[in-house]
C-alpha cells in the first residue's frame, strides 16, 4: 500500500485545529507533528490552506442492495459516499429480502467486501417473528453495528408492533438498538382524516408533515425510551425531527456513558416545511421535514448535545418514482455524497463550528457505536480522512452526481467548499474528481 505525507495542513480533531504534517503508512496514521521527515517511498501532498478532517461516519444509509438495485446498489452509493468525504457507512436492513436472518445479513457483507469503496457495517433487522435470529447477533457484537427496529412505522414486513417482541429485544439484545420512531396508528388516523376532508386526489406533499406529525414522532420515541429504561437497553433513536422530542434526551452525561442517544439528519437541519413548494416530493421523507420552529430547535439540541450524531438517512429512489402523485411517491432523499459539503456550508453560515461539525459527524458515531480505531485523527488509527478546501466551490450538476438514481435536491446549488481527497483505511480512494477503485473498504469492528 502506498504511503503519504501531507504537509502543512490544518488538522481538525478533538476540538482543535492546528497546522501539522501527517504521515500515512501502511493504511494507518503513523505520525502527526509540526514537521515530519521520513525515509523510504511516499507521495507528498501539499495541504497548505486546506483542512484535514476525520472521514465522516454515516450511521444510517439505505443502499438498496439486494432487491432494489434499480434505485441504488452498494457499489454506486459507497462510491458517492467517498466522493463526499464519507469513509464509513452503516446500512439499514429493509432491502428485499430484508436482513432478518444471520445468513441474509452476511450476504450483504459479502457484497460490500467485493464492491464497496467505503468501510461498511450492516444492521440486523427486527420483525415481529425473528427474535431468536436477532439475539444470535449477541455472539458477534464485535462485528455488527446494531439491530434496527422500525417501531410503529410500517416498511414492508419490518413493522414491529408486537409488545412481546419489543420486550424480548430490549431485554435481550447486547447490541445498540436503533429505532425509527413514528406511531403508525396516529399516522393512519391523520391520513384518513385528510382524505375525508380534502379528497385523496387533492393531497399534496404539503400535507406530509401534518399527516406524519409531531405527535406521531413523540409518542413512538417516548415508548422506545420507556422500553430502554425498563431494561437498561442501549437505545439510539434515529432522525429526530421535532422540538417536542428534545425533552426526552439529556446532555448531562458524556456521550460514552449515555444509554439513550439520538441522531439528527442533514435534511432536517437544512430544510423546513416552507421548502415543499420548491422541492415537492423530492424532499418527501419519513419522518417528515416539518415546520420551521422544529428545525430551529434541532440546531439548538445539536449544539447543546441533546442530539449526538449528524447522519443522512440516505434513501435514493428513481426520478420517475419521485414524479408520481404525493400518495404514490416513495419517501426518501439521496444525501450521502453531499452531507459534508452541506454541513461545511452551515459552518460558513456560522450555524456550527468546524470542530463541532467534526465531533458530530466523525467522533460521536465512533463513540456511540464503540467503533475500533476510527473516527479520529490519531496516531495508530486507520487513516480514514478527508481533505477539504474551504476556498473552492462545488457546483452540483448531473455530471458530478454519483448516485445511481442520478439526481439530488441540491442540483444547481453551489456549495462554498470542496472535497479534494478521501482516504479510506489509508487508500487514496478519491482525488479531485478521480476514483482509485483498486482497493475496497473494510468491515469495521467494535470494542464490545
Amino acid at each position: 500500500m502506498q504511503n503519504y505525507l501531507i504537509r502543512n495542513i490544518s488538522v481538525v480533531n478533538e476540538g482543535t485545529t492546528t497546522v501539522q504534517d501527517v504521515y500515512i503508512q501502511d493504511g494507518r496514521i503513523a505520525k502527526i507533528a509540526p514537521q515530519i521527515n521520513v525515509n523510504g517511498q511516499y507521495t507528498e501532498i501539499n495541504g497548505e490552506g486546506k483542512h484535514l478532517l476525520p472521514g465522516v461516519i454515516d450511521d444510517q444509509v439505505h443502499f438498496r442492495e439486494p432487491g432494489l438495485t434499480h434505485k441504488a446498489n452498494i457499489y454506486t452509493e459507497a462510491r458517492a459516499a467517498v466522493a463526499g468525504g464519507t469513509t464509513t457507512f452503516m446500512e439499514m436492513p429493509n432491502t428485499q429480502p430484508a436482513a432478518l436472518t444471520q445468513e441474509l445479513l452476511e450476504d450483504k457483507y459479502k457484497i460490500a467486501a467485493q464492491h464497496s469503496l467505503a468501510n461498511y457495517s450492516f444492521f440486523m433487522g427486527v420483525a415481529n417473528d425473528n427474535v431468536e435470529e436477532v439475539l444470535r447477533t449477541n455472539e458477534r457484537k464485535d462485528q455488527i453495528c446494531g439491530v434496527k427496529i422500525f417501531m410503529g412505522s410500517s416498511t414492508g414486513n419490518m413493522l414491529v408492533d408486537n409488545y412481546i417482541t419489543l420486550e424480548r429485544i430490549f431485554s435481550g439484545s447486547e447490541l445498540l438498538i436503533a429505532t425509527h420512531c413514528e406511531d403508525e396508528k396516529i399516522i393512519k388516523a391523520n391520513m384518513e382524516k385528510y382524505k375525508q376532508e380534502v379528497g385523496a386526489d387533492n393531497l399534496t406533499v404539503a400535507y406530509h408533515p401534518i399527516i406524519r406529525n409531531e405527535e406521531a414522532c413523540f409518542e413512538s420515541s417516548l415508548a422506545a425510551i420507556q422500553f430502554a429504561k425498563k431494561f437498561n437497553a442501549r437505545l439510539h433513536i434515529l432522525h429526530i425531527t421535532t422540538e417536542r422530542e428534545l425533552q426526552l434526551f439529556s446532555n448531562m452525561l458524556p456521550l460514552a456513558e449515555k444509554r439513550i442517544t439520538a441522531e439528527v439528519c442533514v435534511h432536517h437541519l437544512h430544510f423546513s416545511a416552507d421548502d415543499y413548494p420548491k422541492y415537492g416530493n423530492l424532499i418527501k421523507c419519513n419522518p417528515a421535514i416539518k415546520a420551521v420552529h422544529n428545525k430551529q430547535a434541532l440546531w439548538k439540541g445539536l449544539l447543546d448535545d441533546r442530539l449526538d450524531i449528524i447522519a443522512t438517512d440516505h434513501a435514493p429512489h428513481t426520478w420517475e418514482e419521485k414524479q408520481q402523485p404525493y400518495l404514490q411517491a416513495p419517501s426518501g432523499v439521496p444525501l450521502v455524497q453531499h452531507s459534508l459539503l452541506l454541513m461545511l456550508e452551515h459552518v460558513k453560515l456560522g450555524n456550527i463550528t468546524l470542530e463541532k461539525m467534526v465531533e458530530k459527524m466523525s467522533h460521536a458515531p465512533a463513540i456511540c457505536f464503540q467503533i475500533k480505531e476510527r473516527g479520529y485523527l490519531r496516531e495508530g488509527y486507520f487513516a480514514d480522512c478527508v481533505i477539504v478546501d474551504l476556498q473552492q466551490a462545488t457546483m452540483v450538476d448531473k455530471k458530478n452526481i454519483y448516485y445511481k438514481c442520478g439526481w439530488s435536491p441540491f442540483e444547481e446549488h453551489t456549495f462554498p467548499a470542496a472535497v479534494t481527497h478521501t482516504f479510506v483505511s489509508g487508500h487514496l480512494a478519491y482525488e479531485n474528481g478521480q476514483f482509485n477503485e483498486s482497493v475496497t473498504g473494510q468491515r469495521i469492528t467494535f470494542n464490545r
